[in-house]
């Protein structure tokens, strides 16, 4: 449904402020007061009303508690099940197709994630339930960053394509991703790249984020996102992304993941066998390899801060 603004489909790792920006020296103080106006007219507007300062203390509190044990990941492996909504493509209520796979992290800057299975709606069955069925050359997503390189499997194509991370990236956190939040949260850089509450759980021992994106990057390729929490461990169990146009009656699109035999930190054997199949590099020796330099996609409202800073100072 949604897709990543990065070729890997999944992580997206923290860039320098000002990467490949343009500026025109001739440019004077009625410009950039215009093109600062632009940018405020073009901003979006927060989705809800502020929270009071009851409720704004509370969020705090959360998302302090969420930073701590997220940070206090070492690594962390779980399985996933994932159901894809889109209106046409089956009757209302049944997704139109299923995966399942896993999650591994490593702090702070290796990941894993694979689709092990999919499959897609293929009609009812005669007592009225869903048939489900694999599709040729359709497996899902499959990627790993190593910390020096993004590497994609296609499996559906026998590509591997491998991305190098400049050396000022090399060994950063994976910051966020189309599972935003799952790791390395920091709690004011959320609030600075999304508006956040906390609303209603669908049952006890849950504690639910919301989160709705401020920069253009992230709202095309969702229009919000709801986290899970476990209100005593406060890892994610499940996570629903909403497509950028979302509506409930004319676009139902969204993904639901729930994550299962979440492993946080383990020890001994868990571990040994962890690090022995966390990352395989290597593709099948009859794929094809494609290598190229990662470029990060630029992020529109720090480049444009920064071309102020340096008009004033060309000025």
């Amino acid at each position: 449904m949604m897709r990543s603004v990065l070729p890997l489909g999944f992580v997206l790792i923290l860039v320098p402020a000002a990467w490949g920006q343009t500026r025109d020296p001739e440019a004077g103080e009625p410009a950039r007061v215009a093109n600062r106006q632009q940018r405020a007219d073009a901003a979006p507007k927060p989705p809800f009303d502020p929270p009071g300062q009851q409720e704004l203390a509370q969020l705090q509190r959360l998302l302090a508690a969420w930073e701590s044990q997220s940070k206090g990941t070492k690594t962390l492996e779980c399985a996933f099940k994932r159901w894809s909504y889109a209106p046409g493509a089956a009757p209302s209520g049944v997704p139109k197709d299923t995966s399942t796979g896993v999650i591994k992290y490593a702090a702070p800057d290796k990941g894993l994630f694979k689709v092990e299975q999919k499959v897609f709606f293929a009609g009812m069955n005669d007592d009225g339930k869903p048939l489900f069925t694999p599709q040729p050359g359709q497996y899902g997503e499959w990627w790993v960053c190593n910390g020096k390189e993004l590497i994609e499997f296609d499996r559906s194509r026998e590509e591997c394509r491998i991305q190098t991370l400049p050396p000022d990236m090399q060994g950063q956190q994976i910051f966020n991703s189309p599972l935003p939040f799952v790791f390395n949260l920091d709690a004011e850089q959320i609030q600075q790249r999304y508006w956040v509450r906390q609303v209603a759980p669908p049952k006890p021992g849950i504690v639910l984020i919301e989160a709705w994106p401020k920069r253009q990057e992230d709202r095309a390729q969702y229009r919000l996102v709801q986290i899970a929490l476990d209100e005593e461990t406060m890892i994610p169990s499940a996570l629903v992304m909403y497509a950028p146009n979302f509506d409930i009656k004319t676009n139902p699109e969204w993904d639901h993941y729930e994550f299962t035999s979440c492993n946080r930190n383990g020890k001994g054997q868990w571990l040994q066998n962890f690090w022995k199949g966390f990352i395989d590099e290597k593709p099948p020796s009859d794929w094809k390899v494609l290598r190229n330099h990662f470029v990060p996609p630029p992020n529109a409202e720090r480049t444009a801060d920064a071309d102020d800073e340096s008009n004033k100072s060309i000025r």
